[in-house]
């Protein structure tokens, strides 16, 4: 009998979206962006790999010092503020590691992203959930949180609407820790949460670049913070956690908002489109502030609806959490892959 922990051998893992072998496809389950990344971040990475792979054979820069300045001038604050990372995934990981201990509570809202639990076990760690309200605040949340960590996502998913920063705002006085808010998905929306670090010191927020920027496939992220917790941050990560062509890919892509702001705005543009349509058929669909909706059809029945357009081969995501069976995640592709998945929705009801 192998020696692991406990927690470790009883716990169940995360379990990512489904992710098809061969062709013919269309993948709607992991809110990945339909659209390439900007040329810029191709050029990058093709004079990265340049020298004949001389490059290849060095360490990374283990500080992430040019993508941070990029990132720092772009988000108006000092480069001390900022941390780039393997995917935000890592550091939701490392912030419970730097300031949760085993048996410590960490919360969030239920529902959102699950992984918040994953991480939480395997650190040890007790979790609170809250629920949330008819208008989508959060329910019964203590005048004063007492745990060390409170995990806000924003957009929330899977259900796609955002939270308010005079809210946050107040959540961030109520939290004896840290409040950590999730802008996963927060370029297909106006409102962040960024600005709100410079005036509470308890506040993290954390991006990635797999959604808006279409890179998913080089897990990257990063976390604006007091510098204090970027150090705290800094200490924990692996001292090479990004390769020489995701800090090339992150730099190009900050510098390009341009690119960005233009793929985003096809994307939310294909998404209320998509909705509005959807609501002509019947589903009750969630307005949305991210690059996918959640859907109802009019029998509440959200395993049929993915049983069918699997069939189809449209993937799309369904929970059987029983606060989210009754609909399917669906993210926001091309026009040509939305009015495809609309065309077999429409045939089946």
């Amino acid at each position: 009998m192998l020696p692991l922990r406990k927690n470790i051998a009883e716990m169940t893992g995360y379990v990512p979206g489904f992710q098809p072998d061969g062709e013919g496809w269309i993948k709607l389950n992991t809110n990945e962006n339909p659209y390439p990344p900007s040329p810029r971040v191709v050029e990058a990475i093709q004079a990265e790999l340049s020298s004949g792979g001389e490059n290849l054979r060095k360490y990374p820069d283990a500080g992430s010092k040019e993508a941070r300045r990029v990132a720092a001038e772009l988000y108006g604050v000092d480069p001390s503020s900022v941390i780039m990372a393997n995917g935000s995934d890592e550091l939701l990981n490392n912030l419970i590691r730097a300031f949760a201990d085993a048996g410590d509570e960490i919360g969030y809202v239920h529902p959102s992203y699950s992984y918040y639990a994953t991480l939480a076990e395997i650190q040890g760690a007790k979790v609170r959930t809250f629920g949330l309200t008819d208008d989508f605040l959060i329910a019964d949340f203590p005048k004063r949180y007492p745990g060390k960590i409170f995990f806000l996502t924003s957009p929330n998913a899977p259900l796609g609407f955002g939270f308010e920063n005079d809210y946050i705002a107040e959540l961030a006085e109520r939290c004896a820790g840290i409040l950590v808010v999730d802008e996963a998905y927060v370029d297909f929306t106006d409102v962040s949460a960024m600005e709100l670090v410079k005036k509470h010191k308890n506040i993290v927020v954390t991006r990635t670049f797999s959604k808006s920027y279409s890179l998913a496939g080089m897990r990257l992220g990063l976390a604006v913070a007091q510098p204090e917790v970027i150090e705290a941050l800094d200490k924990i990560r692996d001292h090479y956690h990004l390769d020489r062509l995701a800090l090339v890919a992150a730099t190009a892509a900050l510098q390009d908002q341009d690119y960005l702001q233009s793929t985003v705005a096809r994307i939310c543009e294909t998404r209320d489109w998509f909705s509005a349509e959807l609501r002509k058929l019947g589903y009750r669909v969630n307005p949305s502030q991210a690059n996918y909706i959640f859907a109802a059809p009019p029998d509440f029945d959200g395993k049929r609806v993915y049983d069918v357009l699997l069939a189809r081969k449209i993937l799309v995501r369904y929970f059987s959490d029983p606060l989210l069976q009754h609909g399917v995640r669906i993210s926001i592709g091309t026009r040509g892959e939305m009015e495809k998945t609309l065309t077999v929705l429409g045939e089946v009801g």
